[in-house]
């Protein structure tokens, strides 16, 4: 195998936690939004959307670690990492929903600043906080669970979630 190939193989496979986990959250989000938004006329998202913007937030995370300051606490108890890389996604998952929005108005409007100004004019912002406040639990609990796991180890974690590996008797 070579080395590009080992590399996008781990990469790939990096890639993999943070896109399922944002795949259900960003999906449930959608869920949400479509219950508020019912008999507004407001036009939702397809599942296509959410998807791309899963793989995007995941991908996010991932260039996100590997800035050098996004493990500054990594010998403080877990709530300093845990709060600290909930603030980073978070406001990288703030600008990519505001962006969305953006979107979905520079459509009808045909130009940025329109679509900006028709945006900040007539977005439902209870409806734009609500699911902002929804995501950042959803990121406060992916920051959880890696902490615990990148403390604990993912050997560990697996034993403890599924028991141990219950290996065949030996016979002689």
């Amino acid at each position: 195998m070579s080395i590009l190939s080992a590399k996008l193989k781990a990469e790939m496979h990096a890639l993999i936690p943070p896109t399922v986990f944002f795949f259900i959250a960003l999906h449930l989000v959608a869920i949400v939004r479509v219950l508020m938004l019912k008999g507004t006329g407001i036009a939702i998202g397809t599942s296509v959307a959410v998807t791309i913007a899963a793989l995007i937030l995941a991908k996010a995370v991932l260039l996100a670690d590997l800035l050098p300051f996004i493990n500054l606490y990594p010998h403080k108890p877990l709530v300093y990492n845990i709060t600290w890389k909930t603030t980073i996604y978070t406001l990288v998952a703030t600008l990519l929903h505001y962006i969305e929005r953006l979107l979905e108005f520079w459509r009808e409007a045909g130009g940025f600043f329109a679509a900006n100004d028709k945006l900040l004019t007539e977005i439902v912002w209870p409806h734009f906080w609500a699911l902002q406040i929804f995501l950042v639990v959803m990121i406060l609990m992916y920051c959880s669970a890696r902490e615990l796991v990148r403390v604990i180890g993912k050997d560990r974690t697996r034993q403890i979630f599924f028991g141990p590996l219950q290996r065949p008797p030996v016979t002689e």
